[in-house]
């Protein structure tokens, strides 16, 4: 069973119960060949601290010796490691060597008699090469031989591997019909010939395809993926689970994996690594060692890369930087940065799963940050839910420094002094009207001083978008006093424009969807404000604690009366969460929402959404945060869906 204990978007640290204890993803299982130890499993597990592995069951079972001693004391015996062992079925071995001699049903058969934790069926490996006829045959092979294996696993937790070539509407579908079968894990199979061929972009599609039609409860499983370079993308699409054979294949060859490639010795000039396998070492000593000396050095180096990176992934995913690690990642090579752009065509996909802020700034690292599901966010919900004030002029500033009403707040009261204005920021996301300048990411993104031409391109774009359903009389680009000389010419009176008043407007439109500011701030309104910043904190309307503005990303925190009145305006199941009565009671007393009493939900909450918490009969028994989306509440059995705030009494 898996529960999700912190997520970025579709990456994610999970923790994944298995027959061989806990095991937290995101994880790499090093391949171990039972004929070939360059380092041993219980190096694997005691030096580097692996605590899973992958072995070849097929290498086990047509090797006698190997055989009946996996038969006679297990598998974990035979490979002499404590930890959690998957096993691979001889897939892998068919797409390399051709056809192999055993079935689907005697594999499966034989990798639960040894004890292995993960087992995985003998799916037919798709080739990127293939036809769609020949794909589609053998993805109706896969699903047949998952369905068989199903009533075969005994106490083995089962892998449905995901096949499909290149083809995303059968990887999809390949990926849906394997989630309705009683499987644990989903490894995507058949994208080993693209990552050797650097096809990063069609890798993309390929995660992608297969995450849209995998239930979420169960992890993810990229087979083959081994190299440091690719595990911060990999994990931002949403893979769980890591194997390779390279970093013994890499160190028999005589190269180095680092996070930004592979080296081989022969073109080295240094050693300019630290890891416990390379201290102390210089061109010279390794040039005097052994075949066998340095075959195993260089495999512990890969090990110790692959290690780390992964620990720097789940770091940044701690930390709600995975996208910025992925961009930084992904400039290591032009394949790779082509697997980022490739990002941009599922952005519609990736937002739903984009968490409404984070703790950490948004910070560009070139054009394609801007394609990121946050921007794609603002860019959206400003089109379909901001609307304009009634106001004679615009006046439109080019971006400057955080927050926009600071920067620019002599200029504003200069204009409004003589006229009915309207102001707007020129942003790198766009057009940003002031009132929008403290929410996530426009207050808290970093962006150089120095603009590149795309982004420059792309801001200006999105104006002449907005400016085709500009009401105002007029608009301007402020450039000093000759623009202000302009609005005295033509101005015809002093402003209207209340920016407090419209900022809770425009925010909770932003936030909680279309007519929400109507909803929420009909009755008289006070606004309270910090005596050292001036922001709004609280807004109150009829007396009544409706809402709280948060510093530091812009947007609403619901007090009870606020949920009353969007919980009255708006249709079930707009902003809420639906418990069963068992849990109903407990979530009054303030505690928090776990997945397996979630009876639904709106399918438009994105992770840290404000919502209500509501029993069947649509009434109110908590506010708070939301962890994850509709379709990972109602997939997982455990774990937590609402970060509740406060109960409310009937």
């Amino acid at each position: 069973m898996l529960e999700l204990l912190k997520r970025d978007g579709l990456a994610r640290i999970c923790s994944l119960e298995t027959p061989g204890g806990m095991l937290e993803t995101p994880c790499l299982l090093p391949v171990v060949n039972p004929r070939i130890s360059t380092v041993s499993p219980r190096e694997l597990y005691e030096d580097f601290g692996f605590k899973a592995l992958i072995t070849n069951s097929y290498i086990i079972r047509n090797n006698r010796e190997l055989k009946e001693k996996a038969l006679s004391s297990g598998v974990h015996e035979l490979l002499d490691f404590p930890g959690i062992i998957m096993t691979d079925s001889g897939t892998f071995q068919s797409y390399v060597h051709g056809e192999v001699d055993v079935g689907n049903r005697e594999i499966v058969e034989f990798q639960r008699d040894i004890g292995s934790d993960i087992g995985t069926v003998l799916d037919i490996f798709t080739e990127p090469s293939w036809g769609r006829e020949r794909t589609s045959e053998a993805v109706e092979v896969t699903v047949e031989r998952t369905r068989e294996a199903v009533d075969l696993k005994g106490r083995m937790m089962l892998g449905g591997v995901v096949q499909g070539s290149l083809f995303e509407d059968l990887r999809e579908d390949c990926a849906r019909r394997l989630s309705k079968l009683n499987v644990d894990i989903h490894p995507i199979g058949g994208v080993v010939p693209l990552m050797e061929t650097y096809r990063f972009a069609d890798l993309v599609d390929v995660i992608v395809a297969s995450k849209k039609g995998l239930i979420p409860s169960r992890p993810v499983h990229l087979f083959g993926a081994g190299h440091p370079m690719i595990f911060a993308l990999a994990v931002l699409l949403g893979c769980d689970m890591f194997d390779s054979a390279s970093y013994a294949k890499y160190a028999r060859d005589g190269r180095f994996m680092f996070v930004e490639g592979t080296m081989h010795l022969e073109d080295m000039k240094r050693i300019s690594c630290d890891c416990p396998a390379c201290r102390g070492q210089s061109m010279e000593s390794m040039s005097g060692m052994n075949q066998e000396e340095r075959c195993r050095l260089i495999a512990r180096h890969n090990l110790h890369e692959m290690k780390i990176e992964i620990e720097r992934v789940k770091r940044a995913i701690a930390e709600g930087s995975i996208w910025e690690l992925a961009e930084q990642r992904c400039r290591s090579h032009p394949a790779l940065l082509s697997g980022l752009r490739r990002l941009a065509e599922h952005k519609v996909f990736l937002e739903k799963y984009e968490p409404l802020s984070r703790d950490s700034p948004f910070f560009y690292t070139g054009k394609e940050s801007l394609d990121r599901p946050s921007a794609y966010r603002y860019e959206k919900r400003f089109f379909e839910r901001y609307k304009q004030p009634q106001m004679d002029i615009l006046v439109g500033f080019e971006d400057g420094r955080r927050p926009y009403a600071s920067t620019y707040s002599s200029e504003m009261r200069a204009v409004s002094s003589v006229s009915d204005a309207h102001f707007v920021v020129m942003s790198p996301f766009g057009p940003v009207p002031i009132e929008l300048d403290e929410i996530y990411p426009i207050a808290q993104s970093l962006f150089p001083d120095i603009k590149d031409a795309d982004t420059d391109l792309k801001m200006r774009k999105l104006m002449e978008r907005m400016s085709h359903d500009q009401t105002y009389g007029m608009c301007v680009i402020w450039e000093g006093e000759e623009t202000l000389k302009t609005i005295r010419s033509i101005a015809r009176g002093t402003s209207k424009f209340d920016i407090d008043m419209s900022r809770i407007r425009a925010v909770a439109d932003y936030q909680f969807g279309e007519g929400a500011s109507s909803i929420l701030f009909d009755g008289e309104v006070k606004l309270v404000k910090s005596k050292t910043t001036l922001r709004i904190r609280n807004v109150l309307v009829d007396g009544a604690h409706v809402l709280s503005m948060r510093a530091d990303d812009g947007f609403f925190t619901l007090r009870p009366e606020g949920a009353r009145r969007l919980r009255n305006g708006f249709t079930s199941p707009k902003l809420r969460v639906i418990v069963n009565k068992d849990s109903a009671e407990f979530n009054r007393q303030g505690k928090n929402v776990f997945c397996g009493f979630v009876l639904d939900c709106d399918d438009e909450i994105v992770p840290f959404d404000e919502v209500i918490v509501v029993d069947e009969s649509d009434t109110i028994v908590a506010i708070g945060r939301a962890m994850l989306t509709r379709t990972e509440m109602l997939a997982f059995k455990k774990g937590l869906a609402v970060k509740v705030r406060e109960g409310v009494a009937t």
